[in-house]
């Protein structure tokens, strides 16, 4: 395969226009633009957006529902890359010992088309839903989309998490996680059917603090190694063709899956992480690449090409852990902070 670099490509980042980086992402990818294909999502009359980057085309929240793309294709092999509620939904939410509701696709939202072609996603506050979650979508690249999720506190939040769920076309039956070592390990039947890699130790208690317990739908996940970086990767074997999600490693406590084999053909990252006092606000970034199958070297240095000098500390909210909680008391605890 070519070098990783036309994967890279970020108009806010290398100040180039959107038109300039939408021709040359399709044309080191070796395709031709189709009539019509943008970096654009285009409103639907229907509250959904449709996309056409000339690699990816496809629908954003199909008929107004908080979904992620679905449908979505690849354009030269006609694949579908999309099943279930779709790629880059975001899913459960978790805070102060409690999951709330089902998952935000159930959760009515607000969409809005912005004037550079991304669409801004907002669930507002509500007496059970302590917390206002922002979702901007943008496209970086013909085959890159990015989000970066945004909350905003009510009320003191303690242990929060969005967990961010791509479920995947029925020919990725392959599925592998960048795990420590400079490793990349499948995620097989043999290692349990629910996996969960963390960060670190202090992400072990999160994810095991019994936030996955509840009904319906709990989830006992098998502790994996821990990552090198919070890379998953799903294969399409036939078609040589992959999609790889990421984050940077101090919004994403977590990378999980289920075993390769199972009908969910998912990957999830389990954001935040963090406490956060009442009137706080954080942000976490999140990424999602359609690309020819990489090796292990070449999908490292998409990584790290991509959060390099990306994570401007005045945007985040990430504080060390103390021992008042196995989070970290954010200030939280008198005296501390």
């Amino acid at each position: 395969m070519a070098c990783c670099r036309p994967f890279l490509l970020d108009a806010g980042n290398w100040g180039i226009s959107r038109r300039t980086l939408f021709l040359a992402s399709v044309g080191a990818l070796g395709h031709q633009a189709s009539p019509g294909a943008s970096l654009l999502f285009q409103p639907n009359a229907d509250g959904s957006f449709s996309f056409d980057t000339g690699i990816l085309k496809g629908t954003f929240r199909s008929e107004g529902r908080s979904v992620g793309l679905i449908p979505a294709t690849h354009s030269s092999t006609d694949i579908s890359l999309a099943t279930s509620m779709g790629l880059f939904g975001i899913y459960r939410v978790f805070a102060n010992g409690q999951r709330y509701g089902t998952g935000m696709w159930h959760v009515s939202s607000k969409a809005k088309a912005e004037a550079d072609g991304s669409v801004t996603v907002v669930w507002p506050a509500a007496k059970t839903r302590p917390f206002v979650i922002t979702a901007h979508y943008r496209w970086a690249a013909a085959n890159t989309l990015d989000v970066t999720v945004k909350v905003a506190a009510s009320e003191d939040l303690i242990g929060f998490e969005t967990f961010l769920a791509s479920y995947l076309g029925t020919s990725f039956s392959r599925a592998m996680v960048l795990t420590k070592g400079g490793r990349l390990m499948a995620v097989e039947c043999a290692n349990g059917k629910w996996q969960m890699f963390p960060r670190d130790p202090e992400a072990v208690k999160l994810i095991y603090d019994g936030r996955w317990k509840f009904p319906p739908n709990p989830v006992e996940w098998a502790k994996m190694p821990e990552f090198e970086f919070p890379v998953a990767i799903r294969n399409d074997p036939g078609a040589g063709l992959s999609v790889a999600i990421m984050a940077p490693a101090g919004d994403c406590f977590a990378v999980a899956a289920p075993e390769e084999s199972d009908s969910h053909h998912s990957a999830y990252l389990s954001l935040f992480g963090v406490n956060l006092r009442k009137g706080a606000t954080a942000e976490a970034r999140a990424r999602l690449v359609a690309l020819p199958t990489p090796d292990l070297g070449q999908l490292r240095g998409l990584y790290l090409n991509w959060i390099s000098g990306v994570e401007p500390a005045a945007k985040r909210v990430h504080s060390p852990m103390c021992k008042h909680s196995m989070y970290g008391c954010m200030g939280l605890v008198e005296g501390c902070g």
